[in-house]
């Protein structure tokens, strides 16, 4: 297993506060109200010396820097300027960040100002993905966002003024009450602001959040199945045409504009996790954080404690090569099967090839092969999914892989 054998060059930071929570949002936040952020809120002051004292207590598992840096959340933008630097000095400090190294934060419309922005370009802040979910402010409402489209205009303006080299704007379909219209309508407005990236996702429904107790998936108000695939399709022909690169299910960019660091998750590679909630993957060991605050804390205290060692199991080479397909499918790339007949052998190709033979049949699935053996399974073959209706299906595609997969003793 090459990929997960590699060192981390990849750091995800968490960021947990919120002025609010989203009526769709599951993730593991703290919500502070609208008037404090970093530069007022004791919650977070205590929260950033926490996240430093993991840092500091992490083994550094290599030598090279790390390549890139994500702050996601919650609301990263609610960070003053010196918590970043904090943090960021205490991740050079302990692995070393590359210069130059793709340096991204999830931000949000209406929590920051230009001098925030020119306070985190200094510090090496390269990329900013902007949640902005949609652009009619009736939608926005009904999701229990913060911010107004007139908030996105502002934001937008103020990330060109601070040159920020890379923007991403973040889209979601299948909002309660989300119109054809409405959705054409974003993708028009997204698209005339010139990002260097867009992320479209579909309306997940989560049982614990707001709209969860309140909506029922496929009844009204939200969108019919059939309308949020055809607007699934509308956004792959409208971002395309407009010249962005379908790079992976949810997610285009114009050219030199990939998220690097998505790129790690999608390539299954290692990458350091910090902060409540937050994920890692090192040493071939999965381990997810406390999800709340007061956990987190308890959790910190016992790892410096410990000595930085991580208390959970190495995830078995079977896992490995199943995580692999689930993520590696994701990118119009695709992804190679030289892992599958590492650790399946023989058996575990020819189960996959009867697997996948009416998904090829239909023109969801390509199969790539160098030279030799068109259209028959080999360790050097390539699977990738067509696009759109090849990603459409992924779910069904991936599940049947795996099902596939599940009677084959692993051979190592």
């Amino acid at each position: 297993m090459s990929a997960t054998a590699q060192a981390p060059r990849s750091a995800y930071v968490h960021i947990p506060f919120c002025r609010r929570r989203c009526f769709y949002c599951d993730f593991p936040i703290s919500v502070i109200g609208q008037r404090r952020r970093g530069e007022t809120s004791g919650t977070i002051a205590q929260y950033v010396d926490g996240l430093v004292q993991e840092i500091r207590a992490t083994p550094r598992l290599n030598a090279a820097p790390l390549q890139t840096v994500f702050f996601g959340g919650g609301t990263p933008s609610l960070l003053s300027t010196d918590q970043l630097a904090q943090i960021l000095q205490a991740l050079d400090n302990r692995f070393g960040i590359a210069a130059p190294a793709e340096i991204s934060m999830e931000m949000d419309p209406g929590t920051f100002d230009l001098s925030h922005i020119q306070g985190y370009r200094r510090l090496g802040v390269s990329r900013v993905s902007l949640g902005v979910q949609a652009f009619q402010d009736e939608l926005l409402a009904a999701c229990g966002r913060f911010h107004r489209t007139a908030d996105v205009y502002q934001a937008v303006e103020l990330l060109e003024q601070a040159s920020v080299p890379s923007v991403s704007l973040d889209l979601i379909s299948g909002l309660p009450h989300q119109s054809w219209a409405d959705w054409v309508d974003s993708l028009e407005r997204a698209i005339a602001l010139s990002p260097q990236h867009l992320s479209v996702y579909d309306l997940t429904i989560e049982p614990q959040t707001p709209f969860g107790r309140s909506l029922q998936p496929g009844a009204r108000p939200l969108p019919t199945e059939a309308a949020t695939v055809a607007m699934y399709r509308q956004a792959q022909r409208q971002l395309t045409a407009a010249g962005y690169n379908h790079y992976e299910i949810s997610n285009y960019a114009q050219p030199g504009h990939r998220c690097q660091h998505n790129l790690t998750y999608w390539h299954n590679q290692p990458f350091y996790g910090f902060g409540m909630g937050a994920a890692s993957y090192t040493q071939h060991q999965r381990l997810s954080r406390p999800r709340t605050l007061r956990l987190y804390r308890e959790w910190v205290a016992a790892y410096v404690a410990g000595g930085g060692i991580l208390d959970c199991p190495p995830t078995p080479p079977w896992e490995q090569v199943l995580d692999g397909l689930m993520v590696g499918l994701r990118l119009a790339e695709g992804m190679g099967l030289r892992s599958v007949a590492a650790v399946y052998g023989w058996a575990g190709l020819e189960l996959l090839q009867d697997c996948l033979r009416p998904y090829i049949e239909k023109g969801w699935l390509v199969l790539d092969n160098a030279g030799q053996n068109a259209g028959e399974l080999i360790p050097s073959t390539r699977l990738r999914l067509t696009d759109p209706e090849g990603f459409l299906m992924s779910n069904q595609v991936i599940a049947d892989m795996f099902n596939a997969l599940t009677p084959v003793a692993p051979t190592v």
